[in-house]
């Protein structure tokens, strides 16, 4: 398994309750399967709308089951903004 950091901005930074943390998983699925468990509640509801960009690269539509983690990435979780 990948090893590497889950970096949360804004309201999920808030939901979470930590700006970032470690993940331990292969694909973007399992690492957020693994936030979910760590911080049931609020920050569930916020991912549902949560944009993602893993490694600098957005993740948009595809499934978060097939993108693949690497070994020292970053995933950064994105709720949406407001304002410009």
């Amino acid at each position: 398994m990948a090893k590497g950091t889950v970096r949360y901005w804004a309201a999920a930074k808030a939901a979470a309750g930590v700006a970032e943390e470690p993940y331990e998983a292969d694909t973007l699925a399992a690492a957020l399967d693994a936030a979910r468990e760590r911080h049931p509640g609020e920050l569930v509801r916020v991912l549902r709308r949560c944009s993602f960009l893993v490694d600098g690269d957005p993740v948009g539509t595809r499934g978060h089951e097939t993108v693949r983690l690497a070994e020292g990435g970053t995933v950064e979780v994105l709720p949406p903004f407001a304002g410009g």
